[in-house]
Parts: C-alpha cells; sequence; structure tokens
C-alpha cells in the first residue's frame, strides 16, 4: 500500500510505527456554524479510508479535535448575545448529526479543545521553558525564528512568509509567523487561569496537545484539507517537534483538495456557502458520498446540484443490482467466483494506491455490468460471494442505501402486499401503491426477478 505525503511530495510505502496498529488524527472543525459540503468531502474521505484500513486487518486508532472556542465562536455569541461555548456546543451536536447522517462512524473519539486546557497550558509551558516562546502584552507567541525547519511542510522559506500576505501583522511579534499559544483575556470573552494570566489557547496548540495526550510525540497519519497545511499544519509541526526533540512528528501528511461551488471558491462573502444538512433533503447520503468519492481524494471537487444528477444513474445502476442479487434464487449453473474475485481485486488494487476512490468505482461498475450479464447462470456460491463483495464494498465507501433496516423493512412490507394485489389481478391497488411510493421518492420497478425498488 502506498500514500501520498505532503511533506516529501511523494507516494510512500505505508509502514505503520507499531505493527498493524495506525494512529491517524484528523483536524476536525470549527463549531461555530452548520457543516457544509467542504466539510463533507474531506471527513467522508478520512472515514472511507479509516474504514479500508480496518477492511485490510488494521486497528486504526482515529482521532479527530473539535475547535470549541475561536474568534468566530466568540464573534457569533457577541452577536447573538449568546455564551460563546452554548454556540460551540450547539453545533457540535449539529456537527454529530450531520456525520451520522453521512454514515461518518469510523472515528474513535472527538475531542473538543476545552476538554484539555490543563493539556495545552502544560505544552505550553514547556515550549516556553525551552526558549520557543515568549510572552507579550496580549498573549504568549511561538518564535518561529527558533525552528530552522519553519516552512517545510509548505516549502517556504521564512523569508517567503515575511513577504506573503497571509500572515497576521502584530506589533507584539518579533516576526510577521510568530503566532500565538495563548490569548490573553479580552472582555466578554471565556477565559482560564494560567501562568501568563487569565486567557483561553490560540487555534494551533489545541491539536498538539491532544495529540500527545492520546498517541504521544509521534503517529501515523495527520489528515486535514489543502487549505490547513499554511499555516495550521506548519505550526502543529513547529510545536510538537520542538517540545519533544523527536523527528518527524507525523510519517504522512495527507490533504484533501479543495472544494468549489460552480468553479468559483467556497465562502461566505460570496455567500455560496452549502450545509450539509440543506443538501440532504434533496440527496441521499451514500448518492452525496458517491459523488465526492468520484473524485481522487487530492483533487478538487466542484459541486452542484446538476453534477449530482449526472452522476446519479450510474449509483442507481449499483443500487439496484445490489437490490437484485439479494433476491436471485440460487440454482445449479456455471461457476464465476474467480471473475468475481478478480474485480474484488481492482478495487483492493485501487485502494492501495493512495487511496483511488475514481479508480476503485470503475472497478466496481465493471463489477456490476458483469453481474448483470451473468446473473441468471450464477449458482448459490457466485451469489453468496456476490453479496459479500457488495456488503465489503458497502462496509468501506457506504454508498449503498442498505443501512435504514427500519425504514426499508416497511418499504418492503408495502411492497408484499402490492404483490398480493397483482397476484389477485387487482391492478388498481398495485397502481396506486406503486405512484404513492413514487411520491415519496421511491421507484419500484416489476422484474423477472420480482419487484426491485430504489430511492430517487
Amino acid at each position: 500500500m502506498k500514500i501520498y505525503d505532503t511533506l516529501s511530495r511523494e507516494k510512500k510505502e505505508f509502514l505503520p510505527m507499531e505493527g498493524r496498529r495506525i494512529k491517524l488524527f484528523v483536524c476536525g472543525p470549527t463549531v461555530y456554524d452548520y457543516s457544509h459540503i467542504g466539510h463533507a468531502r474531506t471527513y467522508v474521505f478520512f472515514d472511507t479510508m479509516a474504514s479500508y484500513l480496518r477492511y485490510k486487518g488494521y486497528h486504526v486508532f482515529y482521532l479527530q479535535n473539535i475547535t470549541d472556542i475561536d474568534d468566530k465562536i466568540i464573534n457569533r455569541g457577541r452577536n447573538e448575545k449568546r455564551d460563546p461555548l452554548d454556540i460551540s456546543l450547539e453545533f457540535m451536536l449539529h456537527y454529530f448529526n450531520d456525520m451520522r447522517s453521512l454514515r461518518v462512524d469510523s472515528v474513535n473519539i472527538y475531542a473538543p479543545a476545552t476538554y484539555f486546557i490543563d493539556r495545552i497550558i502544560d505544552q505550553i509551558q514547556r515550549l516556553y521553558d525551552l526558549g520557543y516562546a515568549y510572552e507579550t502584552d496580549d498573549g504568549v507567541y511561538y518564535d518561529v525564528s527558533r525552528f530552522r525547519e519553519y516552512g517545510k511542510l509548505s516549502h517556504q522559506s521564512l523569508d517567503m512568509i515575511r513577504a506573503g500576505a497571509r500572515v497576521e501583522v502584530n506589533e507584539n511579534k518579533r516576526h510577521p509567523a510568530d503566532f500565538a499559544l495563548w490569548k490573553k483575556r479580552k472582555e466578554g470573552e471565556p477565559f482560564w487561569e494560567s501562568p501568563w494570566g487569565e486567557g483561553r489557547p490560540g487555534w494551533h496548540i489545541e491539536d498538539t496537545a491532544i495529540t500527545e495526550y492520546y498517541f504521544g510525540p509521534q503517529y501515523d497519519i495527520h489528515g486535514g484539507g489543502s487549505d490547513l497545511i499554511f499555516p495550521h499544519h506548519e505550526c502543529e509541526i513547529a510545536q510538537m517537534e520542538a517540545v519533544s526533540g523527536k523527528k518527524p512528528m507525523v510519517n504522512y501528511w495527507m490533504h484533501t483538495g479543495l472544494l468549489t461551488i460552480r468553479q468559483e471558491r467556497m465562502g461566505k462573502s460570496m455567500g455560496n456557502v452549502i450545509n450539509i444538512r440543506e443538501i440532504l433533503k434533496n440527496v441521499e447520503p451514500e448518492l452525496l458520498r458517491y459523488f465526492l468519492l468520484s473524485s481522487h481524494y487530492r483533487s478538487p471537487v466542484d459541486f452542484s446540484y446538476e453534477r449530482i444528477d449526472e452522476i446519479r444513474q450510474s449509483w442507481e445502476k449499483i443500487v439496484i443490482a445490489y437490490r437484485k442479487i439479494l433476491k436471485k434464487e440460487s440454482k445449479e449453473g456455471e461457476s464465476f467466483i474467480d471473475d468475481i474475485r478478480k474485480y474484488r481485486r481492482m478495487f483492493e488494487d485501487a485502494m492501495d494506491d493512495d487511496f483511488n476512490t475514481p479508480e476503485a468505482i470503475s472497478a466496481i461498475q465493471l463489477f456490476v455490468n458483469f453481474i448483470n450479464k451473468n446473473m441468471d447462470g450464477m449458482g448459490m456460491g457466485d451469489i453468496e460471494e456476490s453479496i459479500k463483495f457488495f456488503n465489503d464494498i458497502d462496509s468501506i465507501l457506504k454508498i449503498i442505501p442498505s443501512g435504514r433496516v427500519a425504514e426499508e423493512r416497511i418499504i418492503e412490507l408495502i411492497l408484499s402486499i402490492r404483490k398480493m394485489a397483482r397476484e389477485r389481478k387487482l391492478y388498481d391497488i398495485s397502481d396506486y401503491i406503486r405512484e404513492k411510493l413514487r411520491e415519496n421518492n421511491i421507484n419500484v420497478e416489476d422484474m423477472q426477478e420480482g419487484q426491485i425498488w430504489y430511492r430517487k
């Protein structure tokens, strides 16, 4: 298995630090608003990756932080005259609901920053004692000039960073790239006690304090969106490698490509932010996952409802094939076991090559074509092998809407009543049931194998 590493800019053979155990950390959201399609792009991919690694027999400890104290949260609280921590709790719960709707269920631990204030303060104190941090009137800053490798992840020098326009201007700082580890209290802001007075943590320090607590100073994989490479992940390296004296902090840096909306960068200023909860009113979660995974995780993705509609047919073809083979009655026939296993190997080869989900989906589509062509000649072993492959596909990619057990049982019950009506030639009743299901976005097709249904 090979993984592309942002730091080295090459695909590297994947070798975990501890045998079959993998420590994976992915930067979570800042919970000041509803989660958007950009969040879905990143978290659906890493959910898929973690699920595949577990399918391959690895023991994955997947950790994700939640930024629940931040300038954006404070500003929203001020504007709405609410406690900022109430704001963050509200939207953290919405985030969990959105992830549940998207079938993102591979994270072992969600770690809100405010639960780790003591750990954060301890790490800042050690950086201060080692000479990597200094105190000013408004907080404690990291001195990037002390860390000679600052810029190695984003492949830029301190001079390049100084000349850039992305760094906050602050006269208290020794270098424009120095970043806040601790922010001293301002009126109306949440605060905690520290050796430097009342205040709150900076953004970057929460991640390294949390990962050090769970993983120690070094671990296997760190993931996030490509917009976090600089300064966020660059700062994490500077903090952790300085405070521990151990390198590298992470063996594999993984970043998802940017998501645009109709070829434009998504942002509140553009007025084009689309929340996950809004999309799921019109799009099945499995179809949204299928859309997102149809692009390589490092490639940009352009979202529009038209693009969703364009791929719907290929997604439905997979779903229908799965439902058909579940209903298939076994009989004597030619064995296709070797062919079915060939498509599984194609799927695994694609995923082993830097989690190439577009190629993996292509293998699934070829498998579905094969199923549709040869289903009538399949014996029991072929059917069982095919169903097992479909189930494994869904346990990894989660693109087959088979998880809503109670709802699906009700649909199957309704269809059994419709079948009885057809057998008794009560076609007006069977047509009525079919039409009512269609009004509720359930399509029914009468086929040789029986009734096949799928969501529109």
